[in-house]
């Protein structure tokens, strides 16, 4: 649906960085609401290529659902009424619900995605990026500036800094970087999503999360925390 459903683009929606719309996404029986956000409509950033966002958002839902962890709500990179954009299944959530009002409840959930935003050199997880629908699942949603060559991890999710990594966790991380060794076809799709050198930077990220088996630690000389924290 997502990726072949005819568009009907609801509106903007407001507060967002970059031009974001809601959509309806919709066939001769059924229709959702979806997230859409096309490249033509990217602010541009000094440290990312332009134009290059809505791939990133596509690629780490690729990562998420390689590493079978279900965090990222199913996303496509299709073209839409403004040209090519990623198109991500709006997730029903409590507004009023954020990572500092879950992470009591949600540790282990949390945990996944403090080493999902160190493999993906997430540069903005705020707190308003962590929701949870009315089942009482979590999602992690805007992935636009991630996957930069150079270290620029910054997040609220230092809950855990310095622990070591869950033998479960790890053992996802093992797995991933055996399909990236076997050119497993999710891979290959990374490779055309991203630069090559990015793909060189994921690959050590991988390596160093699964040697240190630790979480990552603040660095002294980059601002590790978003602002606004929400």
């Amino acid at each position: 649906m997502l990726a072949n459903g005819d568009v009907d683009v609801q509106g903007l929606l407001p507060w967002s960085t970059n031009y974001t719309f809601l959509i309806s996404v919709q066939d001769s029986q059924l229709e959702m609401i979806a997230v859409y956000k096309p490249c033509r409509g990217e602010r541009p950033l000094w440290d990312f290529p332009h134009g290059t966002l809505c791939k990133r958002e596509y690629a780490a839902y690729r990562v998420s659902e390689a590493l079978e962890w279900d965090l990222v709500p199913p996303t496509v990179l299709r073209d839409g009424p403004h040209g090519l954009g990623s198109v991500q299944l709006f997730i029903d959530c409590d507004t009023d619900q954020h990572y500092f009002t879950l992470k009591d409840v949600h540790q282990n959930e949390f945990r996944r995605m403090a080493v999902f935003d160190a493999l993906l050199n997430n540069t903005d997880r705020k707190g308003g990026h962590c929701l949870v629908d009315q089942n009482g699942k979590i999602w992690a949603i805007d992935h636009g500036v991630t996957f930069h060559c150079e270290p620029k991890l910054r997040t609220v999710i230092w809950d855990f800094a310095g622990q070591p990594i869950p033998s479960d966790i790890l053992a996802d991380l093992v797995r991933l970087g055996e399909r990236m060794d076997n050119q497993d076809p999710v891979i290959r799709e990374l490779t055309e999503l991203l630069a090559p050198e990015e793909i060189l930077a994921l690959r050590g990220r991988l390596q160093e999360l699964i040697e240190s088996a630790r979480f990552p630690e603040p660095d002294a000389n980059w601002y590790t925390v978003p602002w606004p924290p929400v």
